[in-house]
């Protein structure tokens, strides 16, 4: 139906861009098939990884050093 469409504006793009658009394409192909893997549950299992370093400093102290860490 749009075959001919698609491969006209196909030419008409970079190699780049072909290959991000037969991505896109693909990804929507496997999306309305129902095979897109769904992203992991964020988990909060890191909280308080780092609680001895808040007795030693603030959180203004923290926030210089990671600020000379950049």
């Amino acid at each position: 139906m749009y075959g001919t469409e698609i491969e006209v504006k196909m030419r008409e793009l970079p190699d780049d861009l072909r290959r991000e658009v037969l991505d896109f394409m693909e990804f929507l192909s496997m999306k309305y098939k129902g095979k897109v893997i769904k992203a992991k549950k964020f988990t909060f299992d890191w909280e308080g990884g780092l609680s001895e370093i808040g007795e030693k400093f603030t959180s203004v102290e923290l926030q210089h050093k990671a600020l000379e860490w950049r």
